[in-house]
This record gives structure tokens, C-alpha cells and sequence, in this order.
């Protein structure tokens, strides 16, 4: 499923509130069962990258982005090590960090303690507001995961993971600073990009 009639994706802010309101909207929707049985699906979806990596990051979700959670839960289980953005101040690079979401971050999201040393992972789980089919991402607008992701670009699998809608017909226009993704993920399946 698309998004129809967004305002011109070479508007970001226009279009990132349009998204974001669509995505709240949704997720509002969703039955508790409904969502745990949708995020369970991404997870399978998601489980033969998860095969593959060492480390694992991912995010603390916000209420209605869809919870990568599941999936940290399952590279546990296989053995992988899994990590959490974490923020020494709101001008801070953004590390991954391993341990659970425990302590406040300055962003108002928990993270893992500071005291744990980074990881840098080969797998990471990026939210997002919408994708296109060429892997330009919109975001939420402060540039954390372009920065964080630039150093890892190579070494590690870049992954947006949404719900289905938010992977767009229409093309997004990247700035010089925007990473593209390597694949998209939701439950209906991953899509991988060609680079």
C-alpha cells in the first residue's frame, strides 16, 4: 500500500507531517493483538538478515512507529549482539550501545546506560516516516541517522523497517547529506535496493 495525494516530496516538512499524521492515525487503529501480530511478522520477515549479522541495532520506538523490539528479542536469541541509540547530550553524535533502554536520553526516549562501550553494528534497524523504491528515506527531521549511519556506510546493512504504507510511490529528493537505505522492511516483506 502507497500514500496518495502527499504534498510534493521535495517538500520534506510538508510531506514528514503529512506521514507522520498518517502514521499516528494507523497506529491509533490497530487493536493491540493486531499490532503485536503485524510487528511478529516483521520479525520474520526481517529473520534472515538477523541470521546474518553479528550486531544488531535498532531503536526505542516511539508510540506509533512499528517496534523493531521483537526483532532485537530474536537476534538475542540467535546469538547476535544487539544494540539502542543512545545520546551523551542533544548536540551528540549518536553511538549504539548495548543493554537495555534504561536511563533518559536527552531526546526524551530511554537508552542503554553510557557507561556501556559502542558497538558497531552490521545490521541496522532504521525507523523512518516514509521510504521510496530507491531507498531515500524521510526521517524525522534531525539529520541523528544521517550522521551515525555515514561512518557505517559499507560496513553495515542499512534497513528502514515501517508499516507497509509507508514505502511511497513517489520519489523522495535526497539532500547530499541524506543515506539511502539498503532495503525496506514491513510486514508484508522486505524489498531490497539496488546500489
Amino acid at each position: 500500500m502507497v500514500v496518495p495525494s502527499l504534498p510534493s516530496l521535495a517538500d520534506k516538512a510538508a510531506a514528514r507531517a503529512a506521514l507522520r499524521a498518517e502514521r499516528k492515525a494507523f497506529a491509533a487503529s490497530l487493536a493491540p493483538d493486531t499490532r503485536a501480530a503485524l510487528e511478529a511478522e516483521l520479525t520474520r520477515r526481517l529473520e534472515p538478515l538477523l541470521f546474518a549479522a553479528r550486531v544488531v541495532a535498532a531503536y526505542q520506538p516511539m508510540k506509533d512507529e512499528i517496534s523493531p523490539l521483537a526483532a532485537l528479542d530474536r537476534a538475542r536469541a540467535l546469538g547476535r549482539e544487539t544494540a539502542l541509540p543512545a545520546f551523551a547530550a542533544r548536540d551528540s553524535r549518536m553511538t549504539f550501545r548495548p543493554g537495555d533502554a534504561t536511563e533518559p536520553g536527552p531526546w526524551g526516549l530511554l537508552q542503554p546506560p553510557l557507561d556501556h562501550d559502542p558497538l558497531v553494528p552490521d545490521l541496522v534497524l532504521v525507523p523512518l516516516v516514509g521510504c521510496d523504491s530507491r531507498g531515500n528515506r524521510i526521517g524525522m527531521g534531525q539529520g541523528h541517522y544521517d550522521r551515525a549511519l555515514e561512518a557505517l556506510r559499507g560496513s553495515a546493512r542499512i534497513v528502514g523497517i515501517g508499516w507497509d504504507f509507508q514505502l511511497l510511490d513517489s520519489t523522495i529528493a535526497a539532500d547530499p547529506w541524506d543515506q539511502p537505505l539498503d532495503a525496506f522492511a514491513s510486514p508484508s516483506g522486505l524489498l531490497e535496493f539496488a546500489r
